[in-house]
């Protein structure tokens, strides 16, 4: 591995870690270990004991939005590795005020204040066992969730798409009304239907790109809020 130096606007040396390219790494496997050596939110998170620096696009989200109150009731969609569900305990002050299920078909470490379960939220059980778990209906459910990529961006954007609306229709499942749904999404049309039911069933719907989001990456946030209850796709 080696450095090299640059300078930043306040006029300290900054060091830019770059990768040598071992005989067994491919080119993408070292540009990707060179961006993650770089990235300041990944050294943060580390620092602030997240495990992911997906953690700070739901706060850089929530700040603005608010949705995540003391008390509220949250579920978070494939889970693991847990940041996302770090940052919702927290702000909704589980377990002693607010309740934070995750589930993931993955397994994943114990999160401090949030109830996790081995499980797949495609099961037709799935609704009804989270609204057990959570002592009534939700009042958030967030999707960090990504489908495997295939390399090809077209088939990449429809697969992700598709499981976004899958995500939504769950979360007209298992909200209360006046509720909240966070997704990810992508840029790049095939949104008109989704859209539309969104804006059928939730008072609020808009895009959002947090700053923690890289800036080269089509990913986008859809924040739907104030869910409209009993409204089915």
């Amino acid at each position: 591995m080696a450095t090299k130096s640059g300078k930043s606007g306040s006029g300290v040396r900054a060091l830019k870690v770059r990768v040598k390219t071992a005989g067994k790494r491919s080119l993408s496997s070292k540009l990707w270990l060179e961006r993650q050596l770089n990235d300041p939110y990944v050294a943060r998170a580390k620092r602030e004991g997240y495990r992911s620096r997906a953690a700070f696009k739901l706060t850089e989200i929530d700040d603005k939005a608010h949705f995540l109150k003391k008390g509220a009731r949250v579920v978070d969609l494939g889970a693991a590795p847990g940041g996302w569900s770090q940052v919702a305990a927290k702000r909704v002050g589980a377990p002693e005020k607010g309740k934070v299920v995750g589930i993931d078909i993955l397994p994943m470490e114990p999160v401090p204040g949030v109830t996790f379960e081995v499980m797949d939220f495609l099961d037709a059980s799935a609704p009804e066992k989270l609204k057990a778990m959570l002592g009534g209906e939700a009042d958030v459910v967030l999707s960090d969730m990504a489908a495997n990529a295939t390399g090809h961006a077209r088939t990449d954007h429809l697969k992700i798409m598709a499981l976004v609306e899958l995500a939504a229709d769950f979360a007209r499942e298992v909200l209360a009304p006046g509720g909240a749904f966070l997704s990810k999404v992508l840029q790049g049309g095939t949104e008109a239907s989704l859209l539309a039911g969104l804006k059928r069933d939730f008072a609020s719907v808009k895009h959002i790109k947090p700053p923690a989001s890289r800036a080269d990456s089509a990913e986008l946030y859809l924040l739907a809020t104030g869910f409209r209850g009993g409204a089915k796709p």
